[in-house]
């Protein structure tokens, strides 16, 4: 245990912090989650949807120094991947049974 008055003050105050962070991560998860089970599901229309909230909470993470930006980057263009390449597998199905 600190023993410094400023000591006590900074660790009171960086566990406040660390609750406020651990609560962005869990949303950046759940997100992410919902967004590859919509994708696994095969719901493109709900993806986008989605892929704009998950967009919204990576970017809010990264601008509170959660997450870096570069992570935030990366992830959001890893979802987006896999969006597009479900919407292209489902263009090419529907061509061949025309």
């Amino acid at each position: 245990m600190p023993n410094l008055k400023t000591s006590i003050k900074s660790l009171r105050s960086s566990k406040r912090r660390q609750v406020v962070n651990n609560r962005l991560r869990e949303r950046i998860k759940r997100a992410t989650k919902k967004q590859n089970t919509l994708v696994e599901e095969g719901n493109i229309e709900e993806g986008k949807k989605n892929l704009k909230n998950v967009y919204k909470v990576l970017d809010k993470a990264a601008k509170k120094n959660v997450i870096k930006k570069g992570k935030a980057d990366r992830v959001k263009s890893r979802l987006t991947q896999n969006l597009n390449k479900l919407a292209q597998d489902n263009v090419k199905t529907s061509k061949k049974n025309t």
